[in-house]
């Protein structure tokens, strides 16, 4: 009796220290364990969105790439495939799998080390949200804690749903419904089963089972799902082996922010000085942008298609960079311009991997490209060989192929770094419709619409006329253009016309229509140049102008931004509406957090700014500099601009509607090439993008058409702010009057005083 009674005591001993030793872990490792309420009231890391007027997104910003969404959303054959894989007991279990638990610890142990996982869903999610990923015993014991809190606190269904919306899949998503719009540009709702099991089989090993890094390793791992399935009961075998032998069918999203990116960068500035890093990274806003997606498109084409056509205008250049010379190698190159998707009508570097006489072949990325002698014929050279060499960079622009699928077709281009800029606005509110920075964002983030400032040329010459016409000049005058010799502070200064000829008298409406340098600089000499400044100062220019008589002909600096927004005034009756890219942004439960307020001042009077649009009519008239502008048959008004040596071409025109301007250049400011002019360099990509922003506004009028000019008399007793009563008033609520009816286009809206902001309703 008395040994048995040892040996009871002894037992209840050894029962009491274990019970106390895990009451202490419990207390230890349990202390610092986060509480379930930051659960119920947590909110994950989810992707800023960016919004075009049209409610489309087409750019996004975040740390962590995520789509939250509700249970329903998840479908049920996704779901399945989860549970298959990763925890069978999910439904059952109350957050830990003691079995699994129990066969993972032999298996460490018996395997010398930490080897095998146990985790179930609720362990993953516990892990995922609160604690870290190194392999501790300590850790392992507060993710059963949590997870036993977690089971205790939310249904499995809440469980399932943080769980799906919380895990990593790779690169940087999150989730299983932003997988899904990666991997396959679908909804999870939509997907199929071997699609399903793909998304399945990333929680295990993002990177290891990557299908874009490790397509082999993601096939398998994708079979083995499907066979976890196919034993759980879930699917057939005819349903198992048609999804094992599927292709992994990778429909990879393209990427975000490629459509406009220098419009989204700059978005992203302005967010952030707002707002702060974090929040707009951080906790998925709603950012209703100004942008008109389709417009962009428009815009992307007509510069890249302008570009190419100058290129060509001066003959094949060569000097082309080649990865063998450098020592690269060609199974191995990745070009930065691969990123962008690719499709019908895309300009792209492709690297050349064979040459032969009458055929060259290339790659970009993985999709081999060929190019035929019709595809080089204006190069001048009939034989590939000639010219073009295995590891060459070129450039091409892909076109249609019937065989999309294998071999893409594309013509040579040309990249010689030759760099155009677009920027167009909506005349009565300000926002920004498009805008392009540069060739290609992937080599050059610098936005040239709003952060290069360059010679405007005889785009300046508004500022010229505007001076004069405040001082008294009409457009019928006469002038006279002749060789003159004006006395400066610098000496004699003696200006030239653009083809080196003299007209005699000339009107002042002929002499901007034809760009004539003489009478230009005579009217800043008249009118006085400090005044010439200070009136381009008041259209918005910002840069520090001396007062040196040259000036009149566009030795004065500035960005195209700039440029619109002051030409933007003249069709608006005198009245500058400052760029804007935002119109609202929101938090993600829909609060509106701002709202972008019109920036108005008053660059002229109405009086001058519709005497000016006599003349800026005239330079898209026959004769005019721009009269290639005549083909889109619409009122239309505008100003080219060229600078010395060819070095700039610009042009700014507008409708009614909306003011585009399109800059074309170096970065190094060398020559374009003999004769490339504002009208011929810069003029067709307004063309082209013009045409289609008219497109569904047939029937608008400029203000001026409709109403003459009030007489000098009411000039001085009027502010250009009147014609813009109603056209402020909506402009953040998307009810901008780029689409009015010509009834009410010349309609007077409210008058804020210069300078002021102009708050819309």
């Amino acid at each position: 009796m008395k040994l048995a009674g040892n040996i009871v005591f002894v037992a209840l001993l050894a029962l009491a220290i274990i019970a106390g030793s895990l009451i202490g872990l419990m207390l230890v490792y349990s202390v610092d364990l986060p509480q379930i309420a930051d659960l119920e009231r947590y909110r994950p890391i989810t992707t800023t969105d960016l919004l075009d007027v049209h409610g489309h997104v087409f750019g996004s910003f975040a740390l962590e790439r995520r789509i939250v969404v509700p249970y329903e959303a998840l479908p049920p054959l996704l779901r399945q495939a989860v549970i298959s894989i990763e925890d069978k007991n999910f439904e059952s279990h109350w957050g830990v799998n003691v079995f699994r638990v129990l066969g993972a610890a032999y298996h460490d142990l018996t395997s010398n080390g930490r080897t095998q996982g146990a985790s179930t869903l609720t362990m993953q999610l516990a892990r995922n949200l609160f604690l870290s990923t190194q392999q501790t015993f300590g850790r392992k014991l507060q993710e059963v804690f949590l997870s036993i809190q977690i089971e205790r606190a939310f249904t499995k269904e809440q469980i399932f749903t943080l769980y799906a919306n919380q895990i990593y899949l790779g690169q940087g998503v999150y989730g299983f419904e932003a997988g899904s719009e990666y991997y396959f540009s679908k909804h999870a709702l939509d997907l199929t089963l071997p699609e399903a099991a793909l998304l399945a089989s990333l929680p295990k090993g993002p990177v290891a089972y990557s299908p874009i890094l490790n397509p082999d390793r993601a096939f398998r791992r994708r079979n083995m799902v499907v066979n976890s399935m196919l034993e759980d009961g879930v699917i057939t075998n005819a349903q198992a082996n048609a999804a094992k032998a599927a292709p992994l069918g990778l429909h990879i999203e393209p990427p975000s922010n490629s459509v406009a990116p220098w419009f989204v960068e700059d978005v992203r500035r302005e967010l952030e000085r707002q707002f702060g890093s974090e929040q707009v990274h951080e906790e998925g806003l709603r950012v209703y942008t100004t942008l008109d997606l389709d417009l962009q498109q428009v815009a992307n084409r007509a510069v890249l298609d302008g570009l190419a056509a100058l290129e060509r205008r001066h003959g094949w250049k060569g000097n082309l960079l080649n990865v063998i010379a450098a020592g690269g190698s060609l199974d191995e190159f990745r070009h930065p311009d691969w990123r962008q998707p690719l499709a019908p009508g895309s300009y792209m570097h492709a690297l050349v991997t064979n040459v032969l006489p009458y055929q060259v072949i290339a790659r970009i990325g993985q999709q081999q490209v060929v190019l035929g002698p019709d595809d080089f014929a204006w190069t001048g050279q009939r034989d590939a060989e000639n010219f073009l060499h295995p590891g060459d960079i070129i450039y091409v622009h892909i076109m249609p192929s019937a065989d999309s699928n294998l071999v893409l077709h594309a013509m040579l281009e040309q990249d010689s770094g030759v760099q155009g800029s677009l920027m167009a606005v909506d005349n009565t509110s300000g926002e920004v419709l498009a805008m392009i920075g540069g060739r290609d964002f992937n080599l050059s983030q610098f936005n040239r619409a709003t952060q290069a400032e360059r010679q405007t040329g005889s785009s300046f010459k508004p500022y010229v006329y505007t001076t004069a016409i405040d001082e008294g000049a009409r457009p019928e005058e006469t002038i006279i253009d002749a060789p003159v010799t004006f006395s400066t502070g610098a000496g004699p200064y003696t200006p030239h016309n653009y083809d080196d000829t003299f007209e005699g008298p000339v009107t002042l409406v002929h002499a901007f229509a034809d760009s004539r340098n003489v009478p230009a600089v005579k009217l800043a000499e008249r009118a006085g140049i400090r005044k010439v400044i200070a009136t381009a100062h008041q259209f918005g220019l910002s840069s520090n102008i001396p007062p040196f008589l040259p000036v009149a002909l566009g030795s004065v600096e500035a960005t195209l931004q700039e440029q619109v927004a002051a030409y933007s005034s003249f069709p608006n009756d005198g009245v500058r509406i400052g760029p804007h890219l935002i119109r609202k942004v929101t938090n993600a439960d829909g609060l509106t957090l701002s709202e972008s307020p019109a920036n108005v001042a008053e660059s002229t009077s109405v009086r001058t700014a519709r005497i000016m649009m006599t003349l800026f009519k005239a330079v898209v008239g026959p004769g005019g500099t721009a009269s290639a502008a005549g083909v889109l048959k619409h009122p239309l008004g505008g100003k080219t601009g060229t600078t010395t040596d060819f070095n700039d071409a610009w042009f700014i025109g507008f409708s009614p509607s909306i003011t585009c301007g399109v800059w074309v250049g170096y970065d190094s400011r060398q020559s374009l090439g003999d004769k490339e002019n504002g009208g011929r360099a810069a003029l067709p990509p307004w063309i082209d993008f013009m045409k289609v922003a008219i497109a569904d506004r047939p029937d608008e009028h400029f203000p001026g058409d409709l109403h003459p000019p009030p007489p000098n008399k009411l000039a001085s007793g009027h502010s250009a702010l009147d014609p813009l009563k109603t056209a402020i008033a909506g402009s953040v609520s998307g009810q901008s009057l780029r689409t009015r009816s010509p009834a009410n286009a010349a309609a007077a809206p409210a008058r804020v005083p210069a300078g002021q902001v102009a708050t819309p309703q």
